[in-house]
C-alpha cells in the first residue's frame, strides 16, 4: 500500500509543516518588538483567514488541474513568504505578509489529502491518513523547537531562512511525484470562477461542524501558549508544541487503524472527551506539571481527530468532488483556528489572568462537538 509516491509525499509534508510551524512561537515577540502587541491574535487569524478563503479555489484546482501542481504552489508560497519576513519592520506589512502566507496551507493540504485518497484503498484510509499525519505532526513538533533554538543562538532572521529552505526542498520532492488525477484540464483563469457549489460540499456538513468546534482550541493554543510559557518560566516557547505533537505521534502509532476498525464517529467521540479534559486542565493549571499534562492530552486528542476527520470526509464525499469535500473540511479547520486565535487574542489583551477563560471556552466547544457526535450516531443508527 505504501509505495514510493506515498513516502515522497510524507517527506514533503514533514518539511512543509516544519517550515511554517517553526516560526509560530517567535512571531508574538517579533510583532511586539514592532509595537503591535495588541495584534498578536491576528498572527494566526490572518493566516487562517487566507487559508480558508483559498480553499474553494484549491479544491476546484485540485479536481481539475491536478494534485501535484496545487501542492507545489502551496510549498512555493511558504518558501517565498519566509524569505520576506527579515525585511518587514512595520506592523501593517507584517500583518499583510501573514495574510499572504496563509495561501500555503490553503492549497497544499487539500491536494495532499486528495492524492492520498487516490492511491490508498478505501478500507485503509484511516491508517494512511494516520501515517501521513505522523510525518506532518513530526514536522510540526520539531519545527517550533528548531525555530526557537535558531532564534536564541543565531537570531530570528536565520530561523526565517531555514524555514524557506525547508519549503524549497519540499517543492523539489514534489516535482518528482507522479500525478494521480486522470482527467486533467489545462490551467486557465476561468478556473478561478467559483460558484456557490464550489465553496461548500453539503455531503460533509457533519465533518464541518465537528472540525470547527475542535479546531477552535488550536487557535487559542497557538495564540496564548507562547506567552503562557514565559509566565511559567519555560524559556523555549516551542516546547509545548513539541510535547503535544510527540503525544499525537504516539497515539497515531498505537491507534492509526482504530477508525478503520471501530468507525469514524466512535473514535471522534473519544477524542473530543480528551480534548475537553485537556483544555480544562490548561485553564486550571498554574504549574509546569499541569502545563505538560495539558499538552499531552491535547496531543492525544489531535492525533486521533485529524486523521479520523480526514478519512470521514473522504468516506462521505463523491470521488468526482473529493477535492471540494476536503476543501470544505479545511475551511472548517481554518475557520475554527482563525476564530479561536482572533477571539482569544482580543480577550487576552496582554493580561495573563484572562487566559483561563479562553481555555474553558475551548473545552465547552469540545463538549458541543461531543454532543453533536452522540446525536449523529443515534440518528444514523435509527435511520439504518
Amino acid at each position: 500500500m505504501y509505495n514510493l509516491q506515498f513516502w515522497l509525499l510524507c517527506i514533503s509534508n514533514f518539511l512543509f509543516s516544519a517550515s511554517f510551524q517553526m516560526m509560530i512561537p517567535e512571531l508574538p515577540d517579533y510583532l511586539t518588538a514592532m509595537g503591535g502587541k495588541e495584534h498578536i491574535g491576528l498572527i494566526i487569524a490572518l493566516f487562517t483567514l487566507t487559508a480558508g478563503l483559498s480553499r474553494p479555489f484549491s479544491g476546484k484546482l485540485t479536481d481539475t488541474v491536478g494534485r501535484v501542481p496545487v501542492m507545489a504552489f502551496g510549498s512555493l508560497v511558504c518558501c517565498v513568504c519566509s524569505l520576506f519576513y527579515p525585511f518587514i519592520h512595520v506592523v501593517w506589512a507584517f500583518l499583510l505578509l501573514r495574510f499572504l502566507h496563509g495561501f500555503s496551507t490553503g492549497t497544499k493540504p487539500t491536494a495532499t489529502a486528495a492524492y492520498v485518497a487516490d492511491i490508498i484503498p478505501e478500507n485503509r484510509r484511516g491508517e494512511a491518513a494516520g501515517m501521513l499525519g505522523i510525518f506532518t505532526a513530526t514536522g510540526m513538533s520539531i519545527g517550533p523547537s528548531i525555530g526557537s533554538y535558531l532564534t536564541l543562538w543565531f537570531g530570528i532572521n536565520a530561523m526565517f531562512y531555514v524555514a524557506a529552505s525547508f519549503a524549497l526542498i519540499s517543492i523539489l520532492i514534489l516535482l518528482n511525484m507522479k500525478e494521480t488525477l486522470v482527467d486533467r484540464q489545462p490551467f486557465s483563469l476561468k478556473l478561478f470562477k467559483i460558484s456557490r457549489r464550489d465553496i461548500f460540499e453539503p455531503r460533509v456538513l457533519s465533518v464541518f461542524i465537528v472540525m470547527f468546534c475542535v479546531s477552535f482550541s488550536s487557535g487559542v493554543i497557538l495564540t496564548l501558549v507562547p506567552d503562557m510559557s514565559k509566565t511559567l518560566g519555560v524559556a523555549n516557547k516551542g516546547l509545548f508544541f513539541t510535547v503535544y505533537t510527540v503525544a499525537s505521534l504516539l497515539i497515531r502509532v498505537v491507534a492509526s487503524k482504530s477508525s478503520d476498525i471501530h468507525g469514524r464517529v466512535p473514535v471522534m467521540i473519544i477524542s473530543t472527551v480528551i480534548l475537553a479534559v485537556g483544555m480544562t486542565v490548561l485553564g486550571f493549571t498554574q504549574t509546569t506539571f499541569g502545563f505538560w499534562a495539558a499538552a499531552i492530552l491535547f496531543g492525544f486528542s489531535w492525533g486521533l481527530n485529524t486523521p479520523t476527520l480526514t478519512a470521514w470526509t473522504i468516506d462521505l464525499s463523491h470521488p468526482e468532488y473529493r477535492g471540494r469535500a476536503l476543501a470544505t473540511m479545511y475551511i472548517a479547520l481554518e475557520a475554527g483556528i482563525g476564530v479561536g486565535a482572533w477571539w482569544s487574542g482580543w480577550w487576552y489583551a496582554g493580561d495573563v489572568h484572562n487566559m483561563a477563560f479562553a481555555f474553558y471556552v475551548s473545552a465547552v466547544l469540545a463538549v458541543v462537538s461531543l454532543g453533536y457526535l452522540l446525536w449523529w450516531k443515534r440518528t444514523n443508527r435509527i435511520l439504518a
